[in-house]
């Protein structure tokens, strides 16, 4: 679930400085358990994808560009 919401970011679908939805709506939208939901959120606090205001919910944090891959470094 967390990477689904992490793509949902990627892509732009959920925009910077913009909350996600409530633990309750990702747990009634994904069909999980509120625990899921709320360890889900976790994980992309943890990933530096959203961060949590007490009393206000979780935003969406500003992403830097990703930077092209040097000359000579893999691409993934």
């Amino acid at each position: 679930m967390a990477d689904v919401i992490a793509e949902k970011i990627a892509s732009g679908q959920l925009a910077p400085d913009r909350p996600i939805p409530s633990e309750n709506h990702l747990a009634d939208e994904y069909g999980v358990a509120r625990l899921t939901a709320r360890r889900a959120a976790q994980e992309l606090r943890e990933r530096g994808l959203i961060v949590t205001v007490r009393g206000k919910g979780s935003f969406v944090v500003e992403q830097p560009p990703r930077a092209a891959p040097e000359a000579g470094e893999p691409t993934t």
